[in-house]
């Protein structure tokens, strides 16, 4: 039976990873330095990381200017009984959707979408739409983002 226990971090695990979601590009001997700690550490932690998959990736965060270019919209999207399945894979097809999560509460899942035009949002709108076992949409168009701290460890 696969362990599903989430892994333990001590605080040097938390300052690695604080670290590298400032810029993941650093250095194994720059984040040495940062922590204390030898190279060797670093590297042997960022191993058992990504392993343990506390680390799944690595990645790039796009400037406001560049991320304003389009627009980006946060959807939340209530399903039938026993359509879940279908519906994330009809979603995970569609490139403008940047991150499905299944959440509690009004909505089965919120969808955080980027398009280039509003013409192209009400095409993807109803895309989503029409997907069968989609029973409602209801759409919040993102203005600008106040704070944005990546995700928290």
């Amino acid at each position: 039976m696969p362990d599903t226990r989430p892994p333990v971090l001590d605080e040097i695990d938390r300052q690695l990873i604080s670290a590298l979601q400032i810029n993941a590009r650093e250095s194994v001997a720059m984040l040495a330095r940062q922590l204390g700690i030898a190279r060797t550490t670093v590297t042997s932690r960022l191993a058992r990381l990504e392993k343990a998959k506390v680390i799944t990736g690595y990645g790039v965060r796009l400037g406001q200017r560049v991320v304003d270019g389009g627009l980006q919209a946060y959807v939340g999207i209530t399903v039938q009984p026993r359509s879940g399945k279908e519906v994330l894979r009809r979603l995970s097809a569609m490139a403008q959707v940047q991150q499905l999560c299944a959440v509690s509460g009004e909505f089965d899942y919120v969808a955080w979408l980027r398009t280039e035009s509003p013409e192209q949002l009400d095409q993807l709108l109803d895309q989503i739409g029409s997907v069968d076992g989609v029973e409602k949409t209801t759409t919040s168009i993102i203005l600008s983002s106040k704070i944005d701290r990546g995700q928290p460890v």
